[in-house]
């Protein structure tokens, strides 16, 4: 991973590496009001990762935070923040070091798309340096109601799945499957809709030649829906993979 704390300075934004308790305290905080309304978010997984802080110099506000859990390869990925809710055997055989990237989350005062093409630099940066080859981790729909994702999940479905080689099978207690959920729909799904109600994180990974699982978790816990999703970073198009470049240089 990186060696100096900040990876990269973008107009206003600067992405850096959280490496005090002060830091973390501004993470911890941010991922409160994002995931659970004010009350704390914190978990044994956080000593494991490596946190990114994107911050608005103009504004000395933090706007962005995520982690990062490496992994050597497959074989370990049991290990997982992920794997609490998805059967992985299948991607134990991948080859090759990981990133499970998780807790992503932008402030919601802070709508400016360049937030977000900073976060994916940073990661790029860490994921140059790292020689890694696969990311992953769960993308989170707000609430907990799958009635509202219907025309994304049709989409995932129809165009997302993860190659079978790689599909997380079922391991929590409350899932949405998705050719269930759609066998019992008469109304064909509405792509517009489907993109506006898919989260902007997942946006991404797709866009990039990300897939998912073939359900959704209900997480109580977070309040949200979400699925495995995976970047096989060779399958990445060349034209994308020199814009993130760009961005991270």
């Amino acid at each position: 991973m990186a060696q100096t704390d900040t990876l990269l300075d973008k107009g206003r934004y600067s992405a850096r590496v959280a490496r005090t308790d002060a830091d973390m305290a501004q993470c911890h905080a941010l991922r409160s009001a994002t995931f659970r309304g004010g009350a704390p978010d914190a978990d044994a997984f956080d000593a494991l990762c490596l946190h990114v802080m994107v911050h608005d110099t103009l504004g000395d506000k933090l706007v962005c935070c995520f982690r990062v859990m490496q992994l050597a390869s497959g074989a370990s990925i049991a290990q997982s923040y992920a794997a609490q809710y998805y059967t992985l055997d299948a991607l134990q055989q991948f080859e090759g070091p990981m990133f499970e990237m998780g807790r992503f989350c932008i402030a919601p005062d802070a709508p400016d798309p360049d937030i977000l093409r900073v976060a994916w630099g940073a990661m790029t940066k860490l994921v140059d340096d790292a020689g890694i080859k696969l990311l992953f981790g769960c993308s989170s729909f707000e609430g907990t109601q799958a009635e509202a994702y219907l025309d994304t999940f049709a989409l995932l479905q129809n165009r997302h799945l993860a190659p079978s080689r790689w599909l997380p099978r079922v391991k929590a207690p409350a899932v949405i499957r998705f050719a269930e959920r759609l066998r019992m729909r008469t109304a064909a799904p509405d792509l517009k809709r489907a993109m506006a109600a898919m989260p902007p994180l997942l946006r991404t990974y797709l866009m990039m030649g990300g897939w998912v699982s073939d359900h959704a978790v209900v997480d109580k816990d977070l309040g949200t829906l979400h699925v495995f999703t995976g970047l096989e970073i060779a399958a990445i198009p060349p034209a994308r993979k020199r814009l993130l470049r760009a961005v991270a240089g």
